[in-house]
């Protein structure tokens, strides 16, 4: 297989795979990554209709049906989020890029909607089994596209190009945009859960240890392991 079919392969594999996980961390209710936490918050305070002589806030415990599903703003944050990316290193943005744009907030409403069709009433068993289950899913999906290497995610391009400009480990930069976006999102109104603390602390390590034990040597064979 060439390296080219390779990475095209853990791009996409690495995308979809990494929405499935965040539809996991949702159904676990136990907190979601950083990230979905601070897009939770943002799809919170955008829940607008046009009414009257203004706009009226949604609550979040108002019986309203807010006026785009996630997905959508998922996209529209992320689309913000591009342009930033872009100025600052354009070589990040890539095939992943948009497929991270346009579908991964999508698999996730699929995500959490399969695993509530499936399990309506989950034990707290099944709840902390999915939540380490998407924790490992989600670590080693960024690992195979980030290594693939044709686009990341606008968020994952933070840490990456921090890294990259300033020559400090990618572990814990990523550690403190995790803690930032997670006290963003709660300020936002997402509340935090265990699995969100796991996350911030964990998720760069994990990512780290699965593109050098299964990532890299997968792309470039004998060269990686020597």
């Amino acid at each position: 297989m060439s390296v080219f079919r390779k990475r095209l392969i853990m791009t996409f594999v690495g995308v979809i795979f990494c929405g499935f996980s965040v539809g996991m961390f949702q159904f676990s209710t136990f907190g979601m990554d950083p990230f979905q936490v601070f897009a939770h918050g943002i799809w919170n305070q955008a829940r607008f209709i046009k009414g009257g002589y203004g706009l009226r806030l949604f609550t979040a415990c108002g019986p309203e049906v807010p006026p785009i599903s996630y997905g959508t703003l998922y996209v529209v944050l992320n689309a913000v989020m591009l342009f930033a990316i872009v100025a600052l290193d354009k070589r990040k943005v890539g095939i992943g890029t948009f497929i991270n744009l346009f579908f991964l907030g999508y698999v996730v409403d699929f995500s959490a909607n399969l695993w509530n069709s499936l399990f309506p009433e989950p034990t707290l068993v099944l709840r902390i089994a999915l939540l380490l289950t998407g924790i490992v899913i989600m670590c080693f999906s960024s690992a195979l596209y980030f290594t693939g290497d044709m686009g990341v995610s606008t968020y994952d391009a933070v840490a990456l190009i921090i890294s990259e400009r300033k020559g400090w480990q990618f572990r814990f930069i990523r550690i403190g945009t995790d803690i930032i976006v997670t006290l963003l999102g709660t300020l936002f109104g997402t509340m935090p859960g265990i699995g969100t603390i796991i996350t911030a602390f964990f998720m760069g390590p994990l990512i780290a240890f699965f593109r050098q034990t299964v990532a890299e040597p997968f792309l470039r064979g004998k060269e990686a392991k020597e």
